[in-house]
């Protein structure tokens, strides 16, 4: 296919330090999630929170957030690692790749949960702080899927479309030199969710939680448009990838919360939670 012009891809996602392997998926996911931690932290102190709150809670969230992403790319995709020929030790080796974002959120949440009552802070104060610097941290880690040549979209032949290796190219795409940057369309719409979400807040300010629905809402609304451009193989429920089923159930769940609970952003909200909450 002859293209005017297109995006090149990275010839290597892994550089070898000495004896250590540095790959660029593992490097964004650490990036991102130290500028959530900023992010988060500077707007939970504008909140009257305590200075270093949110990183204590990260180290609680990151670790539960990562073996829920494990868990869920597992359970999502057994045949990889279940049946005939396939090695069940192989789901515990996350080191060779497969996170699920809908488990990163749901285990980091878990365990965000878990410290807040461990500090005696509010958990949805906590979630509203973090909500756009999440964004922010989604976007950074999709550059791992650039340099690792994968999750792209369909053909195409527009200027800004993304250049493929032969090796990387799925079955029955093999002639088709450029595909749909769907890395680059999530990351461009996290950074503008992210940017949303500081503006409203800044507005009407969000508590109770709304700022983090108001993520789930933007995020979601996002993921739908993009998975139905991908074209890697994943398991579908009905006519829609299962990824696309997940956005939808997500969207509407946190779009009833944001409107059940419109009445909050009138009233402050205590960042240190009450004696009731944290006591376990």
């Amino acid at each position: 296919m002859n293209v005017a012009s297109y995006i090149p891809s990275p010839s290597n996602g892994v550089w070898d330090i000495g004896p250590f392997p540095v790959r660029a998926y593992a490097l964004g996911i650490i990036i991102g999630a130290l500028v959530a931690i900023w992010i988060g932290e500077r707007r939970f102190q504008a909140r009257g929170g305590r200075e270093g709150l949110i990183g204590d809670v990260a180290i609680w969230a990151i670790p539960f957030g990562i073996v829920g992403a494990r868990i869920y790319h597992v359970a999502t995709d057994p045949e990889l690692y279940f049946g005939g020929g396939k090695q069940p030790i192989d789901a515990l080796k996350i080191w060779e790749g497969g996170l699920g974002i809908w488990g990163a959120i749901a285990g980091g949440a878990l365990g965000a949960y878990l410290a807040c009552r461990r500090y005696g802070v509010s958990f949805s104060s906590v979630a509203d702080a973090l909500a756009p610097g999440l964004l922010v941290a989604q976007a950074i880690g999709r550059i791992g899927n650039y340099f690792n040549q994968e999750l792209f979209g369909k053909p195409t032949t527009q200027p800004w479309g993304l250049e493929i290796d032969a090796e990387h190219r799925p079955d029955g795409y093999a002639e088709f030199a450029t595909f749909h940057p769907t890395f680059l369309y999530e990351l461009l719409w996290n950074l503008a969710a992210a940017a949303l979400i500081i503006a409203i807040d800044r507005r009407v300010k969000l508590t109770g939680g709304r700022a983090f629905a108001l993520y789930a809402m933007l995020y979601t609304s996002g993921r739908v448009w993009i998975e139905a451009l991908r074209i890697d193989t994943v398991n579908h429920l009905g006519p829609f990838r299962l990824n696309v089923w997940t956005s939808i159930i997500v969207f509407a769940l946190a779009a009833t919360y944001f409107v059940a609970t419109r009445r909050r952003s009138r009233e402050a909200e205590p960042v240190e939670a009450s004696s009731d909450e944290t006591s376990a």
